[in-house]
Formats: C-alpha cells, structure tokens, sequence
C-alpha cells in the first residue's frame, strides 16, 4: 500500500471517530426513511450537471412516487396474507424498484460523507504545517467524494429512465457514402468512417464480423456492412445513425488537384439485430439472385457466383453479401442483414401507431438526419444535436477515448429527455385522473 493511500484512510478513520458523532442524525436514517423531500433535494450535489434535473420538481414527485412504492412493496412482502402469485408480482416490481432506492441510498451516504469532510475543513486553519498537509489531504478527499457523487447523480437518472430493451442487442451496422460533385471524397471519408466504428469495436471489445464490403478507387468505399456483437452494443451505437459530413482538402483522387475544401457526406444506419426474435418470412416473398463479386477480394472471390442479393418483394427491401467465398455463407448474411430491416421497418410502424412520446433517441430517430460534420481544415468535430465539439481530429477517428466521451455525451442528453418527458406524462395523466375523480 503506498503512503499517499495509507494517509487518506487514516483521515478517513479520523473523520468517521471525530465528526460522525457531530452528524450521528444523518448516520442513524432508517431505510423506511428513505424519500423524504429534503433527502431528494440533498442527491444533487451544487455544481453538477445532475443537479437542475434531479432537483425538477416533476422529477422529485416522480423520484418520490417510485421510492414511495419501494416502501410499500417491502411492507407488503412482509404481509403473510399475501398469495403466492401476489408475492411473485410484488417480488419482481421490487427488483425493479431496487436499483432506485439502492441508488439513492448510495448518494445520501456519499453526500453524508462529503459533509463530514467539508465540515473538519472549516474547523482546520492554515496556520501549522501539520494542518496544511490535513487539508490538502481533505482537499483531495473531498475531490474523490464530489467525483463519486457526480456519478452516482448519473446513475440516479438512469435509473429512473425506462430501459430500452434493445440496448443489450448486437447490431448491424451499415455505410454508405453520399453523393458530392468532389467525386471520391465521400468514398474515402466512408472508409475512414468504417476504420473508425472497427477501431471503437476494439476499444470495447466487441466482435467485428464484415458482411459486405465494396470498395472504390483510391482507397475508398461504397457501402459496407458489418454485424457488431458484445456487451450493450446497440446501447453504445444507436446515436450513430444518421448522415456524417466532412469538410476537406482531398488528399488523394481527382478533387485532390484543386486544393480546396470540398463538402462530402456518407450515411451510417445502425440496426438492432432480431437475432433472438422469430421472424416469419415466406420463401415465396423472396427473391434470391448470385453474381460475382466486385472489387477487391482475391481472384478466387470473383470467379465464382458466390455473391448474393435477397429482395423482399411486398416492401422492396434489398440485402446483399459478398464477403465469402462460399455462396451458402454469403445468404445467410445477406438474409441476417434482411431480417434486421424489416425488423426495424415493424419497430418503426409499432412506434408511429403507438405515438410514443419517449425520447430514448436523439434528434428525431431519423436515419437521414445530419447528425455531425468532421471538419478537417479546423481539426474539428462537430455533433449538431447537442452543440458538442471536439478537436484533434485524427484521434477521434481512430474510435477510442474521445468517440466514447461524445457518444457518453449523447446518452446523457437523451436520458435527460427521456426523463422529462416522462415525468410530463406521468403528471398529465395524474392530473387527468384527479379531473375524472
């Protein structure tokens, strides 16, 4: 154990012996407490972006209601006159409800925590040595407890927002460059956009499968498509569809002879893959056509009609693949990556029918909507839906810290929505039931 750490837990040892008598009312909070108006109010901490959302007052009526609920429910588990199927109910809402008050519970101690520290601050003077160095090391003290409030501030809204139950699934994911009279800068951008949602894979671990993959010249690309799978990929995705533009001086190609900025776009479309959903296709609605390869793969890729192309002829939904050597292989992706769009087309219509007011996506959910330019004169990017910019370019293509940080960034601002939105209708129809009552 180095002696910086060994220090802190000495003061955290001091803290817990000298000032939690001082605070014991704050020690002594009993879990039937838990939802007291002046306790939501405390799960902010000032200065934190939680803060203005946990401290909405339809937000603290809904934080209320749902810990209100958690008491009730652990009352009536303890009820011998409830039945086995009651039980089971109550059970389950309660494990629904835990990761609320679990939560909650976690940022009061962390606040309590924080008090204690601020407290033995303003009790220390700078007039010793001996007392400096306690309040660096209180400072840094209390650095650690704000971190950890700002996340737990995080986890609280997360938990009141409803889950989106696609978020654990794997994708498929498409690109497809634009169309710009700078001729092979949208090609070469896409390819560069390809490089960098294989290269986030591998910061996340995920698995990387190409399904189709048609290149252009200079090195660029068509359209690709790649099946992504791992711990909560769509979660991490989703906010990626849409249309990307650049802003460059083409380095390579024809538009690299006028050595101006030219404007490009590519689009991304992120799908859920329905691999764990049955869905009924028939044989009859298909129509299936083989042809040989293109563009590079190997001489033996394109000598053969491995290549594949699946129609869904009621809605003229197309697939194709044409990555494998084996055309058996190359069907069963082109029919993986149908799937994945009629499924998306079935969600799409469920959505609109329903007019579901939740906002678990950014922007307007819309597969078209320009969602970010990468301007490489100014080594900048620039994602239009939450005013996000970022700079160094080069590392953020490479997928890594700084991709996460923006797309972090999105999940944020859409679980905010989310739950606001949630809240406004939870209020409305309470308000409609008491004009009923």
């Amino acid at each position: 154990m180095s002696a910086h750490r060994w220090t802190r837990l000495c003061v955290r040892s001091f803290l817990s012996n000298s000032v939690t008598a001082s605070l014991a009312p704050f020690a002594r909070k009993r879990v039937s407490e838990i939802g007291r108006f002046d306790l939501t109010r405390r799960c902010c901490y000032k200065g934190y972006r939680g803060e203005d959302l946990l401290r909405n007052e339809a937000v603290q009526r809904h934080l209320q209601r749902l810990l209100g609920e958690y008491r009730s429910v652990s009352s009536s588990l303890q009820s011998e006159a409830v039945s086995d199927s009651e039980r089971r109910l109550l059970n389950r809402r309660l494990v629904e409800l835990s990761s609320v008050a679990d939560t909650f519970q976690s940022c009061e101690r962390a606040l309590k925590e924080l008090a204690e520290v601020e407290a033995h601050l303003q009790s220390t003077t700078d007039g010793e040595t001996e007392d400096r160095q306690m309040m660096e090391l209180l400072r840094d003290e209390q650095h650690e407890i704000e971190k950890r409030i700002k996340k737990l501030n995080r986890k609280l809204v997360q938990t009141l927002v409803p889950s989106d139950a696609q978020d654990d699934s794997s994708v498929i994911l498409e690109v497809a460059a634009g169309r710009t009279t700078g001729g092979d800068i949208c090609q070469q951008f896409t390819r560069e956009i390809f490089d960098m949602y294989q290269g986030f894979a591998s910061y996340k671990d995920w698995d990387f499968e190409v399904f189709s993959y048609a290149s252009s010249d200079y090195g660029g690309l068509h359209h690709a498509a790649v099946r992504i799978t791992g711990e909560d990929v769509y979660r991490w995705l989703k906010f990626e569809g849409g249309t990307h533009r650049v802003q460059r001086i083409p380095e390579v190609g024809l538009s690299s002879r006028m050595q101006r900025i030219h404007t490009g776009t590519m689009t991304v479309i992120v799908l859920p893959d329905p691999s764990d959903v049955d869905i009924a296709i028939d044989p009859k609605d298909l129509r299936i056509d083989t042809f040989r390869s293109r563009g590079a793969g190997g001489q033996s890729v394109n000598t053969t009609d491995s290549a594949v192309r699946i129609v869904h002829l009621p809605t003229g939904t197309v697939a194709e693949c044409q990555q494998s050597r084996s055309q058996l292989q190359n069907r069963d992706a082109a029919m993986r990556v149908l799937k994945a769009r009629l499924y998306q087309n079935t969600l799409g219509r469920q959505v609109e029918e329903r007019h579901t007011a939740r906002k678990q996506q950014v922007g307007t959910r819309s597969q078209s909507e320009r969602i970010r330019t990468y301007h490489f004169s100014q080594d900048r990017v620039t994602d239009h839906r939450i005013g996000y910019v970022t700079r160094d370019i080069k590392e953020f293509m490479s997928g890594g810290e700084l991709l996460e940080d923006l797309i972090l960034e999105l999940q944020e601002h859409a679980e905010t929505e989310a739950l606001l939105e949630l809240v406004k209708n939870t209020t409305e129809s309470d308000n409609a039931d008491g004009g009923h009552a």
